[in-house]
């Protein structure tokens, strides 16, 4: 059976297009988040992270190359990410990250703010279920990866909505 996700649009947040008051404190942060409708029926979610895993989308090594035919994703090989390598996390766990990240002892400025809570810490309050990509072994790197200092990698999935959103935050 075919459970295709059809992507829908990806929404790029980059904290250095909002005003800090010091003129820095963005330290090159980004978010970048792929949205699509989940396929009709009810899929597992296994189900719908395989078909998050093989769509040309998810071929993404966020170095503003773009998605690519070539078989990565953030800093490492598509072949060594499974379902099993995303964990479940809870809201607050989901949230802390990301806030924790966002902010690093930095306070955003409103605006920034504001549209963080829209895209991202709404859509992990409403979803369904959450997953964290976890930890790869070390092999699992692409010939140039590393390229992020930090990179956090969430799934949402939101069976009311009938999404998914893959949200990658990270700095570069």
């Amino acid at each position: 059976m075919h459970h295709a996700l059809t992507h829908w649009d990806s929404p790029f947040i980059n904290f250095k297009d909002f005003d800090f008051p010091d003129g820095r404190g963005h330290g090159y942060r980004w978010v970048h988040i792929k949205r699509f409708h989940l396929p009709p029926g009810s899929p597992t979610d296994q189900d719908v992270l395989t078909a998050l895993i093989a769509h040309p989308e998810f071929r993404d090594t966020y170095d503003g190359a773009g998605v690519s035919l070539e078989p990565r994703h953030g800093q490492w090989w598509v072949d060594r990410i499974t379902p099993g390598t995303y964990a479940a996390v809870d809201e607050p766990s989901a949230t802390g990250t990301i806030h924790t990240w966002a902010t690093s002892g930095v306070p955003l400025p409103p605006d920034l703010d504001a549209r963080l809570h829209e895209a991202v810490y709404t859509p992990i309050r409403q979803a369904t279920s959450r997953y964290a990509l976890g930890p790869l072994p070390e092999n699992a790197h692409h010939d140039y990866g590393p390229i992020h200092i930090e990179f956090h990698e969430l799934v949402l999935i939101d069976r009311h909505l009938g999404t998914l959103a893959l949200l990658v935050a990270a700095d570069d």
